[in-house]
C-alpha cells in the first residue's frame, strides 16, 4: 500500500482491522508530498516507482493505491503493468457514495489533481446511478493534516470557504475523496451540518481488498503463532513520520523505516 504521505493510514487502519492475518507494507511518500498540485504525468512516475518497489523489494501479492490523486492519475496503467492485483480507492468510494444517498444529490471533495482528472465523475457515471454530482477541490487540506493540524480556527475558515459550493448544492452525502480528509472529518461535518452524511473510502477499499484476495485465493491463513507483520516506511523525515503517524494511526508506526525511490527503471 502506498500514499503521498499520511492519508493512506486511514486505509491501512481499515485493512488491518478487517484483515488482521495479512502482512502489510505501507510507504508514505512524505519526501515528495503533496501530490495534489503536481502534474499527473509526474504523479504517475512516482506511483510507478512506489508500486514496483512494493512488488520487487517486498514481494507483495497485491498493491493498494491508497491515494486518490495517484489512483486518478494512473491506476489503469499500473493494473495493466504490474504482475499482481492493483486496487484503488476511487471505485469503492464512489460505490459507497451512491449507496448512501437518499436525495440523489451528492458531492465529492478532493485534491486539485483528483478533481481535475474527472475520475470520480467517470466512476459514478459507470454505475449508472441517477445522481446529481458536485465536485470541489480543497487545496490546503492535505497540508494541514501533514502538519498534524486537524482542527482549529484556520482549518475551519478554510473549510467554510472551500465547502461553500458543496453546501450551496444542497447535497445529503459527501465523499471524502482524499485519504487525508477523514482526519478533518469533525471540521468538515461541522461546516456541512448534521443532515449531510460523510463517506470515507477507507472501509470500502478494505472490503474490496478482502473480496479480491478471497476470490483469487490469496488470503493468508494466519494464526496466533503467525502474527501479521506491519511495516511502515517513509521517503522523508522518518522520525516525523513515526511521531505524527502514531498520533494518526497508532503505535504500529513506532518502528517506521526509510524508503528510497529506486535509482533505475523498475523494468
Amino acid at each position: 500500500m502506498f500514499d503521498s504521505g499520511f492519508g493512506g493510514l486511514t486505509v491501512a487502519r481499515a485493512f488491518m482491522d478487517l484483515l488482521p492475518a495479512e502482512d502489510l507494507v505501507y510507504i508514505g511518500d512524505t519526501g515528495r508530498y503533496p501530490y495534489g498540485p503536481r502534474p499527473q504525468a509526474q504523479v504517475r512516475v512516482f506511483a510507478r516507482e512506489l508500486a514496483w518497489s512494493l512488488v520487487k523489494e517486498f514481494d507483495v501479492k497485491a498493491v493498494i493505491v491508497a491515494c486518490n490523486t495517484a489512483a486518478a492519475a494512473g491506476l489503469g496503467e499500473l493494473a495493466a503493468e504490474l504482475p499482481v492485483p492493483v486496487l484503488g480507492v476511487i471505485e469503492p468510494g464512489a460505490r459507497a457514495l451512491v449507496q448512501a444517498t437518499t436525495s440523489g444529490r451528492v458531492a465529492v471533495i478532493g485534491t486539485v489533481g483528483t478533481v481535475s482528472s474527472g475520475a470520480y465523475a467517470r466512476a459514478v457515471d459507470a454505475m449508472g446511478a441517477n445522481v446529481e454530482l458536485t465536485v470541489a477541490a480543497c487545496p490546503g487540506f492535505v497540508e494541514f493534516v501533514e502538519r498534524g493540524e486537524t482542527e482549529g480556527e484556520q482549518v475551519t475558515i478554510l473549510a467554510e470557504r472551500l465547502l461553500a459550493p458543496v453546501r450551496a448544492a444542497d447535497v445529503d452525502t459527501l465523499l471524502l475523496g482524499c485519504t487525508h480528509y477523514p482526519y478533518l472529518a469533525r471540521v468538515i461535518a461541522d461546516v456541512m451540518g448534521p443532515d449531510v452524511v460523510l463517506v470515507s473510502s477507507a472501509d470500502e477499499t478494505a472490503f474490496a481488498a478482502r473480496t479480491t484476495l478471497d476470490e483469487l485465493g490469496l488470503m493468508r491463513q494466519g494464526g496466533r503463532d503467525q502474527p501479521a507483520i506491519h511495516r511502515f516506511l517513509s521517503s522523508g523525515d522518518v522520525a516525523w513520520f513515526a511521531e505524527l503517524g502514531r498520533r494518526l494511526l497508532g503505535p504500529e508506526l513506532e518502528h517506521a523505516g526509510r524508503w528510497t525511490s529506486p535509482p533505475v527503471n523498475p523494468h
